[in-house]
Order: structure tokens, then sequence, then C-alpha cells
């Protein structure tokens, strides 16, 4: 596993501490394993050492297995199955990491403040690829534009073509979602693209 590549230091040790954001019991958002494909099928990860922070029931980590990272799993709660780390990404503890990537798909928070600080750490703490499953609409905000139009490293947007049922039931909200996707520092020698993805190729 990545255990070797994920360092938790403080004092000497880990330190759990109380979240930096409220989840109520059960609130698992499930990411269908049709939206992660739709991402690397732009973005392969074959080979690639990731991180999913946020991992829940390990649905994005069993596609990026499936299309042939290595993937290491951590979250600030156990759902049905077991994570490799307990961790709450966004604890000020000095972590870094010698992996390739973060993919995830974060909790939100009110307007989005809280991924928007999930994307500042996964930036500060991968120089690799990042990419967050985000709304559609999280580049239109005045107060986000560090993290898109004034960053150096954002380099894609795949705006997803149906909606995703959390509940894996086939329900689906009234929400358009997209992944923003960061690359190493500089970016590729391109401007950023928008990319567009459903459940079929």
């Amino acid at each position: 596993m990545l255990d070797a590549v994920i360092a938790i230091c403080k004092g000497g040790g880990m330190t759990v501490v109380a979240s930096k954001y409220a989840r109520i019991e059960n609130d698992l958002y499930q990411t269908e394993p049709w939206a992660t494909e739709a991402l690397v099928r732009h973005f392969p990860v074959k080979g690639m050492r990731i991180w999913e922070p946020a991992a829940g029931n390990h649905l994005i980590a069993d596609v990026l297995k499936e299309a042939g990272a290595t993937v290491h799993t951590s979250d600030f709660a156990t759902y049905s199955r077991q994570q490799d780390q307990w961790v709450d990404f966004l604890d000020d503890l000095p972590i870094t990491f010698g992996g390739d990537g973060i993919i995830t798909n974060p909790p939100y928070g009110v307007q989005n403040r809280t991924a928007v600080k999930f994307a500042e750490k996964a930036l500060e703490r991968c120089t690799g690829l990042v990419a967050l499953l985000l709304t559609a609409k999280f580049d239109s905000g005045s107060t986000r534009t560090h993290l898109y139009r004034d960053n150096p490293r954002f380099a894609a947007k795949i705006t997803l073509t149906d909606r995703i049922s959390w509940t894996l039931d086939g329900i689906t909200g009234t929400e358009d979602h997209a992944w923003y996707i960061w690359t190493e520092t500089p970016r590729l020698p391109r401007s950023p693209v928008i990319l567009y993805a459903g459940r079929q190729a």
C-alpha cells in the first residue's frame, strides 16, 4: 500500500483531533463508477500511486484500481469498508504525499467552502495530478479564482453530461457535476481545456 509515501507527523506521532467540518451520521455520497470511468478515459492512471482522502465505501478507489493504479484510501470515518488510514484531510497536521496524485469526491460544505479547503490542501500536498469531483458551477465563484483562472496548475474541467445517483438507485438530484483537474507545476504547455463525458465513452 501507500503507507510509506503518506507521512503524518506531529511530535513524533499521529494526533487525532476534531474534524474541521461536520458530517451528519450516514452522510455518505457514493460516486457511481461511471463518473470515475469518465475521468480515467481522459486522464489515465495506470501505474500511478493515488491517494483517495475521502474514500467512503471505495467506489472511486475501486475504479482507479481497475484502471491500473495503486490506491491508498483514507477518511475520517469508516463505512462498510475499512480505510487504509484514518485521516481528517482538513487537519493542519503536516502531511506529505510522495505519490503521483490525489483523486476524490470531497465534501462540499455551505457555498462550497469545504470543497475549496479540500482543493487548497490537495494542491499543497500533491505536486502531481489532483482531480476533484465538484459542482459544475464551482469555477463560477469569484472568490475561487485562485484555484482555476489564476492557477498555473489548473489543466481541465470534465463536465459530466449525466447526473450522478449518489444513493446508487437511479434517483438523481438537480445538480450537475464536473471533474476539475490540476496537473504538475507548471501545467502542461497549453491553456486549460473543457471536456465532456457521461455514462458512455
